[in-house]
């Protein structure tokens, strides 16, 4: 029995939460909307009294961590620099935390249960950032030329991509045209069904993968893979986020590039 109780605190599961979602940037006129970059970490709801992932999953989080978090609920992304999402995921997914959650901070971008427009909401979370609290800036967009300035900057500095929100808007817990994500790429997931072995400077290696889509659609992915990751591909069954520039009339993806193996977070 004692040993049963020592193991329940890793074994918590929450509800799923609602949370607000990005459609994707299709040339709108986002004019006097707000900008900031997409952080490519991991999605953490604070529900009060623990750190929920987009899937209903607890993350375990140290308590200094979460030592001074509000009593009310924020939401936001676990991240530590650009490029480093695999060492992110990997920190965060650990039901034992360590002391690498130092690296990490907890950027929030909403605080879904509060009134008025988006900065009256963030405003909110002023008095507790803090070493591990830190609220996502964000910009007013001066025009087209404004945004694309800023998605470039962003890019060339090894990040994701930016999201452009209607600042006017309240909370909408779903997936939403009021705010949008914004990338020169496209990036979605897939299942790895099947391998196709290297030739030449690949022989012995991973070539490309082959996977499927949500939809059925079948393609492969042959680039993207570092030196390593063509020793250890990704395993049959994973799900793998990938970039490209577009659908062919196929709708099959146009360059794709292998990204990352997805967690289910």
């Amino acid at each position: 029995m004692k040993y049963l109780l020592l193991l329940l605190p890793f074994i918590l599961f929450a509800s799923k939460p609602n949370l607000l979602l990005l459609k994707v940037y299709k040339d709108q006129n986002v004019t006097q909307w707000v900008m900031s970059e997409k952080l490519d970490g991991i999605r953490a709801y604070w529900d009060g009294k623990h750190l929920i992932s987009r899937s209903g999953k607890i993350i375990h989080a140290p308590q200094w961590f979460l030592k001074e978090y509000p009593p009310f609920v924020i939401d936001g992304e676990l991240w530590s620099k650009r490029g480093d999402f695999e060492n992110i995921s990997s920190i965060v997914r650990d039901k034992y935390p360590s002391h690498q959650w130092h690296e990490i901070k907890h950027y929030i971008f909403e605080v879904p249960n509060a009134k008025g427009d988006l900065f009256e909401r963030l405003a909110k979370v002023k008095k507790y950032e803090g070493r591990y609290i830190q609220i996502i800036p964000q910009y007013v967009i001066k025009n087209k030329q404004d945004m694309q300035k800023f998605l470039n900057n962003v890019e060339q500095k090894g990040g994701e991509g930016i999201v452009v929100r209607d600042p006017t808007a309240h909370y909408i817990a779903k997936r939403t045209s009021r705010a949008l994500k914004v990338k020169s790429f496209l990036d979605a997931e897939c299942e790895v069904i099947g391998f196709k072995e290297g030739k030449g400077k690949f022989k012995n290696l991973l070539g490309s993968l082959e996977c499927k889509l949500p939809d059925g659609t079948i393609f492969n992915i042959g680039s993207g893979f570092s030196d390593e990751e063509r020793r250890k591909p990704p395993k049959i069954g994973d799900r793998i986020t990938f970039k490209y520039k577009e659908l062919t009339k196929y709708n099959k993806p146009r360059f794709p590039v292998f990204l990352r193996i997805r967690n289910n977070n």
